[in-house]
């Protein structure tokens, strides 16, 4: 659960990422539940003048600051990406829910840096939550330091899914059941959410399919400072072309790929 608060000065890169999040959750408070219009890209996703607004403030501020890195956004795509560091932003993952009204939606900002994420920040203006986290230096939600349980046993797990539509027409479906069975408690709380509960000690294992790196890049370093495990669905690391999400306070882990099986 979260406890001290956080006392140490944020690198240059963390208090740049958390300051373009602010600005993001500005435009994004703006305009919703205003009614704004809604344009479909070619994936059939929806995007609003929220969503280009909010990455094109964030991608202002992060190359303001560090000019010599890159960005990849998920409405104005990869630029500078063969660079050391690259920026992941997804200004609105949840633009489903911000449509529809109600709050399950986030600004994500990582940092990639030599292949690896270094930084998360996780920014959630509807729930006024933001959490962030930098490798070696902990996880903190407003300012409080997270730390994931220690539950070791599925009989006495919650278990939080995402994405069921297409897990449900994964061949791991019957194993999902299995799980639901075994665990304490099932439920889908979903997107951001979630995580921030799993890396908060509330709940014990999240599983997602159907997933981009710009929605679980941030909080995949958020939940591993707190102590925690994050993988695909068959426990390899995660890269710029995951599609699904394990993720756990650590002792469950292998439990739950266990039953989940090989892909």
């Amino acid at each position: 659960m979260p406890s001290q608060t956080t006392t140490s000065k944020p690198s240059p890169e963390l208090d740049a990422a958390l300051r373009a999040a602010r600005a993001a959750e500005s435009v994004i408070s703006h305009y919703y539940r205003s009614g704004v219009q809604v344009q479909l890209k070619a994936d059939r996703t929806p995007v609003t003048v929220a969503d280009t607004e909010a990455e094109g403030v964030i991608r202002e501020l992060l190359l303001d600051a560090f000019p010599d890195h890159g960005v990849y956004g998920e409405e104005a795509g990869v630029q500078g990406g063969e660079r050391p560091s690259l920026w992941l932003v997804d200004p609105i993952d949840g633009t489903k829910s911000f449509v529809r009204g109600y709050p399950f939606f986030s600004t994500q900002i990582a940092l990639l840096r030599d292949g690896k994420l270094v930084l998360g920040v996780s920014c959630a203006p509807a729930f006024g939550q933001m959490a962030w986290a930098e490798r070696g230096h902990g996880a903190y939600l407003d300012g409080a330091r997270l730390a994931v349980s220690q539950v070791a046993a599925l009989e006495d797990c919650t278990v939080s899914f995402g994405n069921m539509k297409t897990l449900a027409g994964d061949r791991r479906w019957g194993a999902v059941g299995q799980l639901v069975r075994r665990a304490n408690r099932a439920r889908g709380y979903g997107d951001f959410y979630h995580y921030h509960l799993l890396a908060s000690g509330s709940i014990d294992l999240v599983i997602e399919s159907d997933v981009n790196i710009l929605d679980v890049a941030a909080l995949s370093v958020i939940v591993e400072e707190a102590g925690g495990r994050f993988t695909d669905l068959a426990g390899r690391p995660l890269g710029l072309a995951t599609r699904s999400v394990l993720a756990s306070n650590g002792p469950l882990h292998a439990l739950a790929l266990d039953l989940l099986g090989e892909p």
